[in-house]
């Protein structure tokens, strides 16, 4: 069993900042991949930012300029920092990753139940 936490959502007026933290906790021989997504009301749930465990990045388009992913490969964790942020990032954002478990080496999809970020205009 692999788990994810997220943490520091809030309310923030446009143009402010917020930071946000994943900890995956668990049976985890290994974490590939972790990355952030989000979800508006009445819209799919769309890619932020990912970051693999090498360090490789990629930020939607809407977020480059203004979103910094970032991982601790030793703690497990990833984080995004969100600057300048628009109204139109309002969303229940999830943290993600995919885990090999130990002791079985299976690969997992793992979600966070994730973080509500509100911007206000």
């Amino acid at each position: 069993q692999v788990q994810l936490v997220e943490s520091g959502g809030g309310l923030v007026q446009a143009g402010g900042s917020l930071r946000l933290s994943c900890a995956a906790s668990g049976s985890i021989f290994n974490i590939n991949t972790m990355g952030w997504y989000r979800q508006a009301p009445g819209k799919q749930r769309e890619l932020v930012a990912r970051i693999t465990s090498g360090g490789s990045t990629n930020y939607a388009d809407s977020v480059k300029g203004r979103f910094t992913i970032s991982r601790d490969n030793a703690k497990n964790t990833v984080t995004l920092q969100m600057n300048s942020l628009k109204p139109e990032d309002t969303a229940v954002y999830y943290c993600s990753a995919d885990a090999i478990a130990a002791p079985t080496y299976r690969l997992l999809g793992v979600w966070g139940q994730g973080t509500l970020v509100t911007v206000s205009s």
